[in-house]
């Protein structure tokens, strides 16, 4: 389907979203949420596109609002469009800085807040530090549900270069 490196240069830029953390007091679903997501974060993260398939529901639903003239923003729907869609990402984006802050689990539901930066191929502007927020929601060792919230106007802003 895709090259497996695809998203490790382009996307992440080297850096790993995994962060092995677990919590004593966690209940087993919500483990395994939270396993399931840190899992596709890592796989992300090294542009291990089997794991990041394989974590996917097939009707996966990728939420990521914004400027509708960047060719990335979503929603997208379903594997083949996910795919396509991290492609497109990919070939723009440079990510240069994530940090997870807080991560927390319940449930079928994950969040995740944080701190990051990256670069647009096509401007070469850097977008400047913004916090990011993450929405995962995950049946039966799949994700069903990303949904990503960012500064979506300084995304904008740096993809058009202004």
């Amino acid at each position: 389907m895709f090259k497996n490196a695809f998203l490790s240069a382009a996307l992440i830029g080297g850096l790993s979203f995994s962060a092995p953390a677990t919590a004593q007091d966690m209940d087993p679903v919500s483990q395994a949420t939270f396993d399931t997501a840190m899992a596709f974060m890592g796989a992300m993260g090294n542009g291990d596109m089997e794991t990041m398939i394989s974590l996917m529901d097939d009707e996966m639903v990728w939420l990521n609002g914004g400027d509708k003239t960047v060719p990335w923003i979503g929603p997208w729907k379903g594997q083949e469009e996910i795919l396509e869609f991290l492609q497109t990402f990919s070939a723009n984006w440079q990510t240069t800085k994530w940090e997870n802050e807080d991560v927390f689990a319940r449930g079928d539901t994950l969040a995740v807040f944080g701190q990051m930066n990256g670069k647009m191929a096509k401007s070469g502007a850097d977008i400047g530090e913004f916090t990011f927020g993450l929405r995962v929601k995950v049946k039966d060792g799949k994700i069903v549900l990303w949904n990503w919230l960012e500064d979506t106007f300084a995304v904008s802003n740096a993809y058009h270069g202004r």
